[in-house]
């Protein structure tokens, strides 16, 4: 990386993906994400069971036994690793793994690896953490109340206020994200909009969903949300390759990008609790009669309650668009 100044969009594109970005270079991430931010894959095999129950609904709603999951921003492939242990008899499930770094070894047999979504497939796409590193350009209001790009040096990370905001790019702004008062900034989603847009049209049918970090219009935060991760800890973002680059999802803006979708917009704690998730401790009288059930009974309690607290990981947007099939409960 050298140290030009550039708009954060390309700043952070050529940081996370490029040659030797921080998503497809082994060397600066040999872990994958997992090595540098806990996600609710990785905080409990409850997850992925959760999605199992996703899926075999979707499956039941289409009026077949076979589907596709498309899980999209893959990581090392732990997502569909626990959903395909967890199946149950009788639903049959192509799995692929969406994903720019390349395909992990040992990874089960079963799971195609790809860049792209497959298009035309029936059943569940799945992008979990996906939207929010999508990189997007920053906007920041001047002394003189006009909203500009956020250039950023590669190199470091600083920052200078660069040319007005204008075309589509003000527009998003005016309708997503207004701004006003000097200093406020946003993120300007169009590029995830986009992203999810074509993601939702690669499935024939089925169900759409992306959880992420999110807020929605009446709710920014009025200084935005761009930070970097590293080794478990956010740090200053620096477009250097050396950490994730990520930013919080205006995720009605998404929701209305696909308009020819059934869409819902909900949280973590609600969509899990419809899966049933919810965190709720066992009886104690079960230690009496069955001291190991309980055990693990309490165990698995406690990791519901991390998937679905509030302020936590229960907070998380869910977004479900529900493509050429109807709603059944």
């Amino acid at each position: 990386m050298t140290g030009e100044w550039r708009g954060w969009r390309g700043a952070a594109q050529a940081a996370l993906y490029g040659d030797d970005g921080f998503y497809r270079s082994p060397d600066r991430s040999p872990e994958g994400p997992a090595g540098h931010f806990r996600t609710s894959v990785h905080a409990s095999p409850l997850f992925a069971a959760a999605v199992v129950r996703l899926l075999a609904r979707t499956a039941r709603e289409l009026g077949t036994d076979t589907v596709a999951l498309v899980d999209v921003g893959a990581g090392r492939g732990e997502l569909l690793t626990g959903v395909l242990a967890a199946l149950p008899e009788g639903l049959e499930v192509t799995a692929y793994a969406v994903e720019v770094a390349g395909r992990p070894e040992g990874l089960d047999p079963r799971i195609e690896w790809c860049a792209e979504p497959p298009r035309g497939v029936t059943g569940l796409l799945f992008a979990n953490e996906w939207l929010d590193n999508v990189p997007v350009e920053v906007a920041e209001v001047d002394g003189d109340g006009v909203a500009r790009y956020v250039q950023a040096r590669t190199s470091d990370g600083t920052e200078r206020l660069g040319p007005p905001v204008t075309g589509a790019d003000a527009a998003w702004l005016e309708r997503w994200w207004p701004l006003s008062a000097p200093g406020e900034r946003a993120e300007i989603g169009r590029p995830r909009d986009a992203a999810w847009a074509g993601a939702v049209s690669s499935l024939a049918a089925g169900l759409a969903v992306a959880v992420d970090y999110a807020h929605v219009r009446g709710g920014r935060p009025p200084f935005g949300t761009l930070t970097g991760f590293r080794d478990g800890r956010e740090v200053r973002p620096v477009p250097d390759g050396s950490c994730d680059l990520t930013a919080h999802v205006a995720l009605d803006a998404c929701a209305a990008a696909v308009p020819d979708a059934t869409a819902e917009l909900t949280d973590q704690r609600s969509a899990l609790g419809r899966l049933g998730i919810g965190g709720q401790r066992p009886p104690l009288s079960l230690a009496a009669t069955d001291p190991a059930g309980y055990v693990r009974a309490l165990a698995a309690a406690g990791e519901a309650a991390e998937l679905t607290a509030r302020g936590g990981l229960g907070d998380f947007g869910w977004l479900l668009h529900r493509v050429g099939a109807p709603r059944h409960g």
